[in-house]
């Protein structure tokens, strides 16, 4: 029987456990986290598909082309094509197994307009999608894991991949609970972790996507794409803790973008864009209030209070929850924040990485969404990401049994030694001093507006912590596996960097104050790789990454 080791429990992971189970496969599904607490709860707005109840002139090749023209032209076309083909028997799916859209009084599906689509398609469970659609996937689950096929283990992170020659054998996790390592062998090992919150600090998304895991990747050989094009949401609240999400379901049900001049409000998208300013481009908006350097408001308060209620009930409870604002009689205060990450492993249209039997699925992976992501079609992909990576498994044959063997006993030893020598540390000096420092240094180099000199000036901050990284002594009372993941994190933010450097041009969510114009030059994904050389950048003209 096939083996597959899933790490993360998210929707991305909980699709692929399940599709995976269905075809006999045995599946380990390892996070840090019950699937309820993953970051998929969070998605409030929907999810995209053109069904037999779709808005007249709608089409799937409709879908397919706002989905690459929001992208900039950067994401693939058979990629896309299969990810928008694939949106209805998506929907199908989740009804059978219990989530409950949201429907009209003659049971048809009500649609939402979402930033970049040409049609209202965008299918909703009131203001809580990710919810609904992480309940009903756990249910399914606890029916393959009653039957043997899916077993679960909390408390564990990824701490490394078991690479040979190039090829996959299985992960090395953190135990929480031991404070060890645990070897894990499978046929195949799929990257679920999501995007790179941490990365950034106060974001819209959860603290506990922090990008290490990919930046590990990265060191042991992966390669990576696009990682220049990073989605700040234009309307998100500050809170003490985090930037909360403000859904662009309010936008999609009429809400209004304004600021206040002279006693006068100024609807300035609708000024510059015309009717349907307020529902242009994430990445579009995010520029349009940033440049304004003044308080930007989104108003809802005209429409009816009982269509709030029904329809945007979470964003009016943590309206007020958090800030004491009744949506349904004052404006909400609103600014942009980093908000999903377009950029991660690169994968071929199978998902698998540039490393044989390793797989990424969801938002760590960069495939469908180009320099720029349109708001419902992360939940689409995160599932149809996950049934893609489980049919190529389920339909190949794999010879991993050959992995399992002494080959990796002296790499597991030394990783232990090196844990081991940071469990035993006694220093006061905290990891999470540099995390947040690093927070700060990507806020300011990789902004929504950027610069050669700002990009500069964060590699340069980068480069000193990593070169003190390894030589510093943590305070292991706080946590183990944030000093072990600080190497990896800080990698990837240096490769980030870099990427962004070198695309000299403004594309997506990717803006160089210094190259405001889009260039034909950078026309192709941006891949780079880790080797003696230092962060080799190539733009994959080829087409090897864009399918």
């Amino acid at each position: 029987m096939k083996e597959a080791l899933i790490i993360g429990s998210g929707i991305s992971g909980m699709a692929c456990a399940i599709r995976c189970a269905g075809q006999g496969i045995r599946v380990k599904l390892v996070s840090p986290y019950p699937s309820e607490q993953a970051q998929s709860v969070m998605a409030a707005g929907g999810i995209n598909a053109v069904t037999a109840e779709h808005e007249a002139g709608d089409s799937v090749a409709c879908h397919i082309e706002d989905t690459l023209k929001g992208g900039a032209w950067l994401g693939g076309r058979n990629a896309v094509a299969g990810l928008c083909a694939h949106a209805e028997a998506i929907i199908r799916y989740l009804e059978s197994i219990g989530t409950v859209f949201t429907v009209d009084g003659c049971g048809r599906p009500m649609l939402r307009a979402f930033g970049g689509q040409s049609h209202k398609r965008t299918h909703y469970c009131g203001s809580a999608t990710g919810k609904q659609i992480v309940s009903a996937l756990v249910m399914e689950a606890r029916r393959y894991e009653a039957a043997g096929l899916i077993s679960r283990a909390l408390r564990k992170h990824f701490h490394s991949a078991l690479i040979q020659d190039g090829v996959c054998y299985g992960a090395l996790l953190f135990d929480e609970r031991s404070r060890g390592l645990e070897a894990v062998f499978a046929d195949a090992v799929i990257l679920a972790t999501g995007g790179q919150n941490a990365m950034f600090g106060k974001t819209t998304g959860s603290s506990q996507c922090d990008g290490y895991a990919v930046g590990k990747l990265f060191l042991q050989g992966a390669v990576l794409k696009n990682l220049e094009f990073i989605q700040y949401h234009p309307t998100t609240l500050e809170t003490a803790q985090k930037r909360m999400l403000i859904s662009e379901a309010v936008r999609g049900e009429g809400g209004r973008l304004f600021y206040q001049e002279n006693g006068q409000r100024i609807y300035f998208m609708e000024e510059k864009y015309g009717p349907g300013g307020n529902l242009m481009t994430r990445d579009v908006v995010s520029r349009e209030i940033d440049a304004l350097k003044r308080p930007v408001f989104l108003d809802i308060s005209f429409m009816d209070k009982t269509l709030i209620d029904q329809r945007l009930s979470e964003v009016r409870d943590l309206c007020a929850k958090y800030r004491g604002v009744d949506i349904a009689k004052e404006p909400i205060p609103v600014a942009p924040s980093v908000h999903f990450f377009m950029g991660g492993l690169a994968v071929h249209l199978n998902h698998e990485t540039s490393i044989k039997n390793l797989y990424a699925v969801g938002e760590c992976a960069s495939m469908y969404h180009g320099a720029n992501r349109l708001g419902g079609n992360s939940l689409l992909a995160a599932i149809y990401s996950g049934n893609v990576a489980a049919e190529d498994i389920a339909g190949r044959h794999f010879d991993g049994k050959a992995g399992r063997h002494a080959a990796f006993d002296e790499t597991i030893r030394l990783e232990q030694e090196h844990l081991r020598k940071m469990l035993d540390s006694r220093s006061p000096f905290a990891a999470m001093h540099i995390r947040d420092t690093l927070a700060d240094i990507m806020r300011e180099s990789m902004s929504i507006v950027r610069t050669e000199e700002s990009l500069d000036k964060g590699i340069r901050d980068v480069d000193y912590y990593l070169s003190v990284a390894e030589r510093i002594r943590y305070d292991a009372s706080v946590s183990a596996y944030t000093n072990y993941s600080l190497t990896g994190i800080l990698t990837l933010a240096r490769a980030a960097l870099t990427c962004a450097k070198a695309r000299k041009e403004s594309r997506g969510a990717h803006y160089r104050a210094d190259h405001p114009q889009t260039s034909e030059d950078f026309a192709a994904a941006t891949l780079i790789a880790y080797g003696q050389g230092g962060y080799p950048v190539t733009m994959d003209k080829e087409k090897a990454y864009e399918n």
